[in-house]
């Protein structure tokens, strides 16, 4: 976390000459955040996306156009995009995650007004020009599942039948005439930070949506219920699952969209951890492995998601699911 070469040059270009940079965050991508201290100015986020690795103009257009819509995304300070940096606009330190752990009895209210945004947000037409989230994609992201977790844990699984059932599955969901909307896709509880002196939607800092996507209105909400990185109670998920239903109008076809694009999500993310581990040299993400396991195995206990489970049943035994990562730090 050493602050790239470059980075004086950018602040003082900036108005932030003499400012302090401290390492704040990194995360799954080459992406990198620095806190920046300067005695005038105050605080600001430096991001780090460097090229030709990252690319940062999708952020800057869905954070325009989310702070045009009402919505709390970092204004931008300062950009270059040569360099891949970008000078944003400081949420403070109030994430939902810790505040969530500390105070579980709000659990309930800040869940309620996360579901509250997403409900707002699915009002608004997609924003305009981003990729679409649908049946092809949905089944290509299910490969990284046979691709890493099937080699990982070392078993053999039968990929065609694979793809047969979850075709099953998500094919009814792409033809329910939901969507599309804006999806941010990494919506949950280590993105969302809680901004002091803003109230309502604005309350809810958003971060963390530059692979935002045109997609299904249940694909955020199961992000933000069914979260790898801290427990959310299946009554909380149920309550804010009918939370949505009535704000939105939307019905079953919502409801069984919800399981299985869970399902698919948490699929998904499992071939993912272990492709940042065995890929990337990121092995800290198989700690979340055992967590992932008790979602899918929750979402498909529901009917309509058969086909899959059964599937499951007969490629992936009890050894090579949640207990194959318990010795996992």
């Amino acid at each position: 976390m050493i602050p790239p070469a470059t980075c004086d040059r950018f602040l003082a270009d900036a108005g932030w000459e003499g400012a302090r940079v401290e390492p704040l965050a990194g995360d799954a991508s080459f992406r990198r955040y620095f806190r920046v201290h300067h005695p005038d100015r105050g605080a600001a986020v430096l991001m780090d996306a460097p090229p030709p690795h990252e690319d940062p103009r999708p952020f800057i257009a869905v954070a325009e156009w989310l702070v045009g819509h009402g919505f709390s995304a970092p204004d931008i300070l300062a950009r270059d995009l040569d360099q891949g940096l970008l000078l944003l606009a400081d949420f403070g330190d109030i994430r939902l995650r810790e505040t969530l752990d500390e105070m579980p009895a709000e659990e309930t209210r800040l869940y309620g007004a996360a579901t509250d945004l997403l409900a707002d947000l699915h009002r608004h037409p997609p924003m305009p020009g981003l990729p679409p989230h649908g049946l092809t994609e949905w089944l290509s992201e299910l490969e990284l599942f046979p691709d890493w977790y099937a080699s990982a844990v070392g078993i053999e699984v039968d990929r065609a039948s694979f793809a047969d059932a979850w075709s099953a599955v998500l094919a009814p969901v792409a033809a329910d005439g939901l969507g599309p909307v804006t999806v941010l896709r990494d919506f949950h509880a280590e993105n969302i930070m809680l901004v002091s002196g803003r109230e309502g939607h604005a309350h809810l800092g958003l971060l963390d949506f530059q692979d935002a996507l045109a997609g299904h209105p249940a694909y955020d909400l199961a992000s933000i219920l069914e979260d790898a990185r801290r427990d959310v109670s299946p009554s909380v998920e149920q309550g804010m699952l009918d939370r949505y239903v009535a704000a939105s109008g939307q019905g079953e076809p919502f409801r069984q969209a919800y399981w299985a694009l869970a399902a698919q999500r948490n699929t998904r993310i499992l071939g993912v951890f272990c492709r940042l581990w065995k890929r990337d040299n990121k092995p800290g993400y198989r700690r979340f492995q055992p967590r992932m396991w008790g979602l899918l195995e929750r979402d498909l206990a529901a009917p309509h998601l058969a086909p899959v489970k059964d599937w499951f049943d007969r490629n992936v035994p009890p050894e090579a699911r949640a207990a194959a990562w318990s010795d996992a730090e």
